[in-house]
């Protein structure tokens, strides 16, 4: 797998945005990946050191609009610790 599709994006929540101040950061991955590949991409498109990774399995949610029910999808999260000093650049600009 390229390391360039693990990540698909970053994910800013109001709990996110407060761990930021203690070098952890949240994003959506790949269902399909692992830690080591996590802590990969992140190091490598960041330029950063990761301490740690921690991933969770986000379960489908009923979502309906009228008559038509449906799904969302299955995806995972993945809650990076990054080593003390270390920033990423795009969350401390939002």
């Amino acid at each position: 797998m390229n390391i360039y599709q693990v990540v698909k994006r970053p994910l800013v929540t109001e709990r996110s945005s407060e761990q930021i101040d203690n070098g952890i950061y949240t994003f959506e991955v790949d269902r399909n990946a692992n830690k080591n590949q996590i802590r990969e991409a992140i190091e490598t498109i960041f330029k950063v050191s990761v301490v740690g990774v921690n991933t969770l399995r986000v379960h489908r949610k009923q979502r309906g609009r009228g008559r038509f029910a449906g799904y969302t999808q299955v995806s995972k999260k993945a809650i990076v610790r990054l080593k003390q000093g270390d920033k990423i650049e795009i969350f401390e600009s939002a």
